[in-house]
């Protein structure tokens, strides 16, 4: 072993300031031969146990410790200019007290002494140094910075004072391996004097912020994107002079040697092995929950859970009996009652609270969690395994992921925090880190090189499979072309090998979207704590590797509970309240009839704009081939539409509307696969086959399943072996054994969590209920919870004038704050969401409006609504808005608006002075009667303007509807593009009014945009190429009116056009634009349909069959009919020699006389259809 340790090391986890990677930093130590090393990051702990268990993992003993920042006076001072000047401190953990006192002194730095940086000072250093060692640290530290300015005295009694708190022994002085630096050389001598009179032990350390000496760019660099600052800047903070490398062990001891103190090096590992830490990590500590006086956990848990059951379902059955017996003597047996007493109290006391609470994942699995109220899902009902979540011989602790409203979230989380104690509670950080993409961006800005450069490479840096990063190493060899730049252009060259060295590390700290945290004691038992960035919330300095058991094997061992924020449990929740209140109707959701017909009609029509993950455009078309019936469908949904599984919903699809050709792999297993016609979709079900055919046991199936899952080579031919011969002795011969396996081989590699998608499709299943039997109450809520995304609002209001709803401007005398529900029809925007109207001036506009009722005029609003921001500002907005169209008209009150003010201010002088009449109102012999001036009533064209800037979109009208009918032949409906009505590739004119841009540059730097166009029934996008802007780019302008032609692409099952052609609309003249374009008949590019007419043989009689015909020649057209007619399990389907249009009309006719449900509409085929025209 070297005779060296380094004891002042930097890790990425010293943020934007350190370079090196963990496991990087113990292999350099482990190829000197240093028998330890120490971490310590700047002021904090976040790569403590990472650290630690790689020491051990590489056989080097690891020193944990942090550099600290010591307040000038107390913590509690933060006065500007005085306590901005903290010094550094170096400490290192001796053993647990040390560690456990590390964790006190970071967690106080940040909860009570951060200012700019989280510092501590003497006082509570004195209180926390026990099993402490610290030295000065840096030229910034205390020591150093005294003695380098000269007042060796006051620099002598520093460190006298620190060796008194520390005890003789822990505290050293530290001389640094910087010759490059010229003050280093000064303190360092100066260090070395002050040990001789003092006695205070030396030690030789390297600042180190990196690995190698070539770093030093990348980690300067890193620097410049911390201070925002570029690399060619004087005045900024250059590390690029200094050396401070993870520099050798012999480099070290000769340094020492040549300062004439070779006891420097050599006692670093003298200090070292006073330097004893030894972490349980295999431990866990979950807190307890107080049971009733004379009850045990275990009994109560029991209690709880029979009586539970019974009240949701009723009754208990002898199979519900023995399916609680068995999880229960798991669950008290892995001593896991407390946990699912703490989990069942939150989220019943969440639905107490009217919260929408539910789980994901295979909690669903446990009949026991069902009964305690944790999940929705009765796992019997959906045949669910309870071994996908919990064995005896699991080697880890549940894990319930709960599911909560968004906008309520934190009312949970409060609630956990009061009963067990907010020392107790905190939410877990996560660690954001420099990505491919983004460290390319950065570093072509710290360079001070072209944006469009770093963007074009970025650009070249591919996503992974849905979405994943894909690091540099591996685009330069998947991607030819980057190689290629790579290799030619030396720019391009620079910022990749930079970007390379920063990509992985860590760039910040901030909350876990879901995770929580909650011990039995104090949490700075365990962990160290601090702030969220910018907010309040308390977060743990460790992130979920170092916290849950379930994640990684060595941690703190503590009870993880995870709190993920929905956005569709908001939107179900108001919508509840919404029907409470208009019908007033309770509606509970966990007790909804499965069979609702409405429900299934909803999705069979493709009506899922949002419903829980069923919404996309690629769904929604399943669905409607589909046409599900049960909630099994939408469960096999929602795990079919995925990457790699999806190439079986066609046969998903066809097995359930022909029967005779769904088979199964062996007779025993139709009880298992009867629900998805026989396809393996789910790995419980794999469990499940295995149990069923080769005589797995529990355990052994979960391991079957999480085999198949990995695709491992070695484990999947064991397994293989071990099925083949269990079926043998379960009496299936050999050959049909091993067809079987080469059955389940290919499904069991994507199949998917059977308990997530049966808790998706129970909220799918919920959402689409509510759409179906409460649209508009359904439709209200979506757009209040969605009220801060316009797009999501403008796709909201397309949906409800589809829906047959009219979504009306804003009304002082009918909106509240939110979207407000005015009748089975009608939705009125809310007022809060006007922009420049604040939620004081709203409250009190509705307020006054329940108190007193409805505004009759805008003099009695005036007068009525008292408030100092009914101002200038807050009139123009609710004006232009229209919410004051019942009382004036626009324009009058805008040409009036400052007489409209010195009413106000003459009316509030009246109230002051105590001048009103008997029944509270002004005196009209005061003079205080309102009259406007006549003014011109505003156009409907800035009527639109002011809705589109004050509201986010259009609402009275569409600026595009004077023009529409002037485009009806020439031009396609954008609402039957996204109905698929034009086959994808041919050529297709739209006209409309350009809402939105989004400009990039592409690889070459040519500037491309992705253009959203509207006309009266939809928006869709327009790609324009470089060529095509090159062009003509004048009319791609937002608020433009064109007309544009080009290619139908169905890329990603979102039509778009790719534009060829445009021209720009002049709204005084649309018939130059036709008669430019005369030849542009859309009529003919329509897409063919093939239309399939299902019809039970019992009502297919003359009568009908005359009607058919009568419906039939009324509407002949391009889309051919055909007739199936179903007699038992028997179809038959006819080829007609009726071609007939197709569009709502129609369809209404046709199911008025056959039957909602009842007809299937298929585009032709692409191969049976020209598109070359």
């Amino acid at each position: 072993m070297s005779n060296f340790v380094h004891l002042h090391v930097h890790s990425h986890y010293s943020l934007l300031d350190g370079l090196a990677k963990i496991p990087d930093l113990v292999a350099k130590a482990k190829e000197y031969n240093m028998p330890a090393l120490a971490l310590t990051d700047h002021g904090v702990m976040y790569g403590a146990l990472e650290f630690y268990r790689e020491c051990l993992a590489q056989g080097i003993q690891p020193i944990i410790g942090l550099e600290a920042y010591v307040a000038p006076r107390l913590l509690s001072n933060k006065e500007p200019g005085k306590d901005t000047k903290y010094s550094h401190l170096l400490l290192l953990a001796r053993n647990e007290a040390g560690y456990k006192n590390l964790i006190q002194l970071t967690t106080l730095a940040h909860l009570e002494g951060f200012y700019y940086k989280p510092r501590i000072d003497l006082e509570i250093l004195k209180k926390y140094s026990q099993g402490l060692i610290a030295t000065t640290a840096c030229l910034k530290g205390k020591v150093p910075s005294l003695l380098l300015a000269n007042e060796y005295q006051a620099g002598r009694e520093a460190a006298l004072e620190y060796q008194k708190i520390f005890g003789v022994g822990d505290f050293y002085l530290e001389l640094e391996h910087h010759p490059e630096i010229p003050q280093q050389i000064a303190v360092n001598q100066l260090m070395i004097k002050l040990s001789q009179e003092t006695h205070i032990p030396l030690v030789l350390t390297k600042d180190s912020h990196y690995l190698n000496p070539d770093d030093q760019e990348a980690q300067d660099a890193m620097v410049c994107i911390q201070t925002g600052k570029i690399v060619d800047d004087k005045k900024r903070l250059d590390m690029s002079n200094f050396d401070m490398s993870f520099t050798s062990a012999e480099s070290m001891i000769k340094y020492a040697a040549d300062l004439g103190v070779p006891e420097a090096a050599a006692n670093t590992v003298e200090l070292s092995k006073k330097c004893y830490l030894k972490l349980d990590l295999t431990s866990w500590h979950f807190p307890t929950f107080d049971v009733p006086e004379g009850k045990n956990s275990a009994d109560y848990l029991t209690e709880l859970t029979f009586a539970g059951l019974k009240k949701r379902e009723g009754k208990i059955t002898p199979e519900d009996k023995r399916r609680l017996d068995y999880e229960l003597d798991i669950i008290i047996s892995k001593q896991y009652d407390h946990y699912f007493l703490i989990v069942a109290d939150f989220m019943n006391w969440a639905r107490s609270q009217d919260i929408i609470a539910t789980t994901r994942g295979s909690a669903s699995g446990s009949l026991v969690s069902y009964a305690l109220g944790i999940t929705s899902v009765n796992p019997l009902r959906f045949n669910l395994p309870f071994e996908r979540f919990l064995t005896k011989k699991r080697p880890t602790p549940p894990d319930i992921d709960c599911d909560i409203q968004d906008d309520r979230r934190d009312q949970v989380i409060d609630y956990v925090r009061q009963k067990y104690g907010a020392d107790k509670v905190a939410n877990i950080g996560t660690f954001g880190t420099m990505q491919a993409r983004a460290a390319v961006r950065d570093i072509t800005r710290v360079l001070g090189l072209a944006y469009g450069l770093g963007d074009k490479i970025s650009k070249m840096i591919p996503l992974g499979p849905q979405g994943s990063h894909v690091t540099i190493d591996k685009a330069k060899k998947i991607n030819h072309e980057l190689r290629q730049l790579y290799q030619t252009d030396a720019q391009a060259k620079k910022i990749l090998d930079l970007a390379e060295r920063i990509e992985g590390c860590v760039r910040h700290i901030s909350v876990h979207a879901a995770g929580v945290v909650i011990a039995p004691k104090k949490l700075t038992e365990y962990l160290p704590l601090q702030r969220e960035p910018k907010g309040e919330q308390i977060i743990t300095q460790y992130d979920m590797r170092s916290i849950d058991p379930n994640v990684e094997h060595q941690t703190v061992g503590l009870l993880k509970a995870d709190f993920l924020g929905i956005r569709n449990l908001s939107i179900l929740g108001l919508a509840v309240k919404i029907v409470e209140r208009t019908k007033n109707k309770a509606i509970n959701l966990d007790k909804l009839p499965w069979d609702d017909k409405k429900t299934f009609k909803l999705l069979s029509d493709g009506k899922t704009m949002g419903v829980f993950q069923l919404s996309s455009s690629g769904m929604t078309k399943n669905l409607k081939d589909l046409r599900p019936d049960n909630i099994y469908d939408i469960m096999a949904m929602v795990a079919l539409y995925r990457p790699g599984p999806m190439e079986i919903i066609p046969e998903y699809i066809k097995r359930k509307h022909d029967p005779s050709s769904v088979t199964y792999p062996h007779p025993l297993l139709k009880n298992i696969l009867e629900r998805t016609f026989g396809l393996l979709i789910y790995q419980d079900d794999v469990m499940l086959t295995a149990m069923e055919l080769a005589g797995y046991n529990a355990e052994e199936a979960d391991q079957f399943r999480k085999a198949m899952g990995k695709k491992i080579k070695e484990l999947m031919a064991k397994q293989k072996d071990k099925f083949i011969k269990g079926c043998i002795n379960n009496s299936i011969n050999e050959i049909k054994a091993r067809e079987i396996w080469g059955y389940i081989e290919p499904f069991a590699g994507y199949g998917f969590n059977k308990a997530h998608s049966a808790s998706y499709a129970v909220v799918a299943y919920q959402t689409a209920y509510m759409k179906a039997n409460f649209p508009a109450e359904f439709m209200a809520a979506l757009m209040t919870c969605e009220s801060g995304n316009t797009d999501k609002i403008a796709e909201a209001v397309i949906e409800c004038e589809k829906m047959g709803i009219k979504v009306l401007a804003p009304d002082v005398n009918q909106s509240l704050p939110d979207f407000t529900y005015i009748s089975d029809r009608q939705i009125r925007f809310g007022l809060a969401a006007i922009k420049n109207l604040g939620h004081d001036i709203v409250a009190t506009i509705v307020e006054e409006r329940k108190k007193n009722g409805p505004y009759h005029s805008l003099e009695d609003f005036l007068t009525r609504v008292i408030s100092k921001n009914l101002n200038k500002k807050s009139l123009e907005a609710l004006t232009k808005a229209g919410a004051l169209d019942a009382l004036a008209e626009r324009n009058q009150i805008l040409v009036n608006i400052n007489k409209l003010l010195s009413f106000i201010k003459s009316h509030e002088h009246q109230r002051n002075t105590g001048q009103f009449s008997l029944f509270g109102r002004t005196s009209a012999a005061n003079g205080s009667r309102l009259t406007l001036e006549p003014a011109e009533p505003a156009e409907e064209k800035f009527k639109l303007l002011w809705e589109k800037e004050l509201l986010g979109l259009y609402v009275s009208s569409h600026p595009f509807k004077s023009l529409a009918a002037h485009f009806a032949d020439s031009t396609a409906k954008i609402s039957d593009i996204l109905n698929n009505q034009f086959l994808a590739g041919s050529l297709v004119s739209v006209a409309g009014i350009i809402s939105k841009i989004h400009k990039i540059f592409t690889k070459q730097n040519e500037l491309m945009m992705f253009v959203t166009l509207e006309d009266i029934t939809g928006s869709l996008e327009i790609i324009v190429f470089p060529k095509l802007l090159q062009k003509n780019s004048s009319p791609w302008q937002e608020d433009k009116f064109i007309f544009a032609t080009g290619r139908l692409s169905d890329k990603d099952d979102l039509p778009k056009i790719l534009a060829e052609s445009v021209s720009e609309i002049d709204p005084d003249n649309p018939a130059a634009i036709i008669k430019k374009n005369i030849n542009l008949n859309q009529a003919n590019r329509r897409r063919a349909l093939e239309i399939t007419i299902l019809i039970n043989h019992k009502n297919f009689n003359a009568s009908l069959h005359a009607k058919l015909k009568d419906i039939f020649n009324a509407h002949l057209g391009q889309n051919r009919v055909y007739l199936t007619v179903s007699q038992n399990s028997h179809q038959r389907t006819i080829a007609t020699n009726y071609y007939i249009v197709w569009n709502d009309s129609i369809k209404s006719e046709l199911e008025e006389l056959i039957g909602q449900n009842s007809i299937i509409t298929t585009p032709v085929p692409a191969e049976r259809i020209d598109i070359s025209s």
